[in-house]
């Protein structure tokens, strides 16, 4: 079994994130109809580009997703210019994924109310807001890291590593570098003494097992894209070499 299948296997959270993604593959209906916002300070940039990865590599059009953003700049590209009115004409049939490390402020809030009220899916991702939690149809809580935990734009254990520059990483140079991060998170938690693979489960990491997640199809006649389990291990492999 792969190094790091077996880190995660005892923490529950490939069987939570799994559970989380097929119901954001569900609720949305429609291509574009899932709408990805997080706050004025952290906006989900990255977890935005892995489903629109796993989107198109799947062959999944109702994964593709649309980023909301707060203050977009006018002479940005269209899909980087979508600001919060869109969130004001979400309706039946589309998803409000708000993904948020810190609590979501009132006017975020407030919105997510009024696209519930008009029938559109509330799905949350954060690490513990009871409000948001409320309103949310599903959500998924990230336990907060203790003091002093190194991140590399959401890639635990990642110091000096960094996968921010989708234009500048390409896939397998960016499967390489988040393999190394958990690698290193994978040490880390050993020499501290911790649960095998509770050094793995930040927040970040979570946003990548719920992007890898919603990317599964079930499989058809005995053929079908990998299972998610194989498929995070081999992030791992790819550095460490395969288990015998």
């Amino acid at each position: 079994m792969a190094t790091l299948r077996a880190l995660l296997a005892p923490t529950g959270w490939i069987e939570r994130t799994r559970v989380f993604a097929r119901a954001l593959r569900r609720s949305t209906k429609t291509p574009g109809g899932l709408l990805v916002v997080g706050t004025p300070e952290e906006e989900p940039w990255h977890l935005t580009a892995h489903l629109d990865e796993e989107s198109r590599l799947c062959g999944i059009p109702v994964l593709m997703p649309t980023l909301v953003r707060w203050a977009p700049p006018a002479d940005a590209p269209p899909h980087l210019r979508v600001g919060l009115e869109r969130l004001e004409a979400a309706r039946r049939g589309e998803t409000l994924f708000v993904v948020t490390p810190t609590t979501a402020p009132v006017p975020l809030l407030e919105r997510v109310s009024d696209a519930r009220k008009v029938g559109a899916t509330i799905l949350a991702l954060d690490q513990g807001d009871p409000e948001l939690e409320a309103l949310a149809h599903e959500a998924l809580v990230v336990p907060s890291r203790a003091p002093g935990t190194l991140e590399a734009d959401g890639v635990p254990g990642a110091g000096g590593v960094s996968v921010t520059d989708e234009a500048g990483l390409t896939a397998d140079t960016r499967a390489a570098a988040e393999a190394a991060a958990a690698a290193a998170a994978a040490a880390a938690a050993a020499a501290g003494g911790q649960e095998p693979g509770s050094g793995l489960v930040t927040f970040g990491a979570v946003q990548h097992l719920v992007s890898a997640a919603a990317g599964e199809r079930a499989e058809r006649g005995g053929r079908g894209v990998r299972g998610l389990r194989d498929r995070v291990a081999r992030l791992l492999d790819a550095v460490s070499g395969p288990s015998a």
